[in-house]
């Protein structure tokens, strides 16, 4: 098919599959990063069910990016595009799990919830589970992986400085924003360096050979 419909199918895919709770953690993470205030009073703008301009513009732009992102990838050979994709959302989940093991909640609710009895330890089992999905074609897809745990601790970071730390928001954010960039980067990656597939259960060319 056309890149243009496998790309917008894929769009199409990500918010059947995940839902919008992730995406709305986004949104408000945008409206509490444009306020000018203490990190009371972002946290109180996180709570409003009013869109303001800062959800608009981060949750246009990464769905602009994961579009076209989406779009390159559909370029690549199926089976590529296909590893990437899911690199990315490996990466996606693994960057929460980083949030859950290194993040300090900011308040009582969901981010506590989560954050309550977990620790940095416990993220070597979530890098563990998602080591297959880092080897399946390095590096496009180890840097995909990776991406998650990167982007969580500079978003912790930024919480803690700017909403005096980690909500259920944040956990939504970091989802979305490791998807997008995580497919940017392994795209990028695949085409400056390719990738190391595992050797196939079969040689085509040699069961051709063999054939004719």
């Amino acid at each position: 098919l056309p890149a243009p419909i496998v790309a917008a199918a894929y769009l199409g895919g990500v918010v059947l599959v995940a839902g919008v709770n992730h995406a709305d953690g986004l949104a408000d993470l945008g409206d509490a990063a444009v306020v000018h205030g203490d990190p009371a009073e972002r946290r109180e703008v996180m709570r409003d069910t009013t869109v303001g301009v800062g959800a608009v513009l981060v949750l246009g732009t990464v769905l602009l990016a994961l579009a076209l992102a989406a779009l390159a990838v559909a370029g690549l050979p199926p089976l590529v595009a296909v590893a990437l994709v899911l690199a990315a959302e490996v990466g996606a989940k693994l960057s929460m799990a980083t949030l859950a093991c290194v993040g300090r909640p900011s308040h009582e609710g969901f981010g506590a919830t989560v954050i309550d009895g977990n620790s940095p330890r416990r993220l070597v089992g979530s890098l563990a589970v998602a080591l297959p999905a880092a080897v399946v074609a390095v590096p496009s897809t180890a840097v995909a992986v990776l991406t998650g745990p990167l982007l969580a601790l500079g978003l912790s970071g930024w919480a803690d400085r700017r909403l005096g730390g980690v909500s259920g928001d944040t956990f939504g954010a970091a989802n979305e924003l490791t998807r997008a960039v995580a497919l940017h980067i392994s795209v990028a990656t695949w085409s400056l360096f390719g990738g190391a597939w595992p050797v196939p259960l079969v040689d085509w060319e040699v069961l051709a050979w063999t054939l004719s």
